[in-house]
């Protein structure tokens, strides 16, 4: 099949589509495996102290940006292959660690820490937003029709919250003295700082999580309950089902691929996180991999940036979701093949 032919058979929006996403993809990994630095020159540098009578002068040297005609630092690109990558996951320092101290002395290493809590983040939120998300859709479905719509509107708050307002929010409610802070230490008749250990942290950014996401699998969840074959669920009550045997072999059958979707989507989105990150301003304790690439973009003192770990990592990042995101995506495979 030449390129005329699958352009026709696939159509021109989708060819656009694939390019629009496929040159950014090739920047950033061509940026990984060059390294763009400053050509520093060694100038002579006379200084002089305002001494009575006399002044002394010094002269010492300093190595300072060279500049081209415009009075712009002058820049050389280099070829380093996949030295960025192994700068990024310092895996012979991570071999060392592991043999001297198991696994646990990774966490030392920021790639392989943001990698541990991105992971962790990841598979533990997905199963809580299916099941949260199946709840709220199924006390909305039951709900009376007096009373859907302001559920509906209710339910969907947390998810209209900007993902980082949401985020400071509830990094109020817990820190210092917040309310919830007090009610906690309250109760317990001790004083309480949930942000002292990492645990707790990660705790409040996953529960987050749930809390803002949620909503989005419920509507969607809602959406396929309104295509349930009622006349199968009757056959399940006349036969004896009870509400959790429909539950399992009827209504969750067919939503399953409303099922993988919302699956997909939030692993796509949570191996990213980012916001919770910076709203709950738990980078002492906790990163991730989208914010150690955005760590290797912030200017250093001397104003650069590491452009190619930043890529490395944009790329090691999106190597991660394509494998989480295999297991679906051959589900997913496999069920076309099977409806045909």
């Amino acid at each position: 099949m030449n390129f005329k032919t699958f352009a026709a058979f696939v159509g021109p929006s989708v060819i656009m589509m694939l390019l629009f996403i496929a040159f950014p993809l090739a920047s950033v990994l061509k940026q990984s495996f060059y390294i763009t630095q400053p050509i520093y020159e060694t100038v002579e540098v006379e200084s002089c102290s305002p001494g009575f009578p006399d002044q002394i002068c010094v002269t010492e040297q300093k190595s300072v940006p060279q500049l081209d005609e415009d009075g712009n630092i002058v820049e050389i690109t280099t070829f380093v292959g996949l030295q960025s990558y192994r700068n990024v996951l310092e895996l012979e320092r991570a071999w060392d660690a592991v043999k001297s101290n198991g696994l646990m002395a990774l966490q030392s290493i920021d790639f392989w820490k943001a990698l541990r809590f991105t992971l962790t983040f990841t598979l533990l939120t997905l199963p809580l937003v299916v099941v949260f998300g199946l709840g709220i859709a199924l006390m909305i479905n039951n709900a009376s029709q007096a009373i859907k719509g302001p559920v509906i509107f209710i339910s969907l708050l947390p998810f209209i919250i900007t993902p980082v307002i949401g985020a400071l929010s509830i990094n109020w409610l817990f820190r210092g003295d917040g309310i919830l802070t007090a009610f906690i230490e309250w109760y317990l008749q001790r004083d309480v700082s949930m942000f002292a250990q990492a645990w707790t942290i990660e705790v409040l950014i996953m529960l987050y999580r749930v809390w803002h996401v949620a909503p989005f699998a419920a509507i969607v969840f809602y959406a396929g309950l309104q295509t349930v074959n009622s006349d199968a669920l009757e056959s399940a009550v006349i036969d004896g089902a009870s509400r959790w045997q429909r539950m399992k072999y009827v209504v969750i059958p067919h939503l399953m691929p409303l099922i993988i979707f919302i699956s997909m989507i939030h692993l796509m989105d949570a191996y990213r996180v980012f916001e919770e990150i910076v709203g709950f301003s738990s980078q002492g304790y906790v990163i991730s991999l989208q914010w150690l690439t955005y760590d290797f973009l912030v200017p250093d003192q001397a104003g650069n940036r590491s452009i190619s770990r930043a890529s490395a990592s944009a790329m090691l990042t999106m190597i991660g979701i394509a494998a989480l995101l295999v297991p679906l995506l051959r589900r997913t495979w496999q069920d076309h093949k099977g409806g045909h």
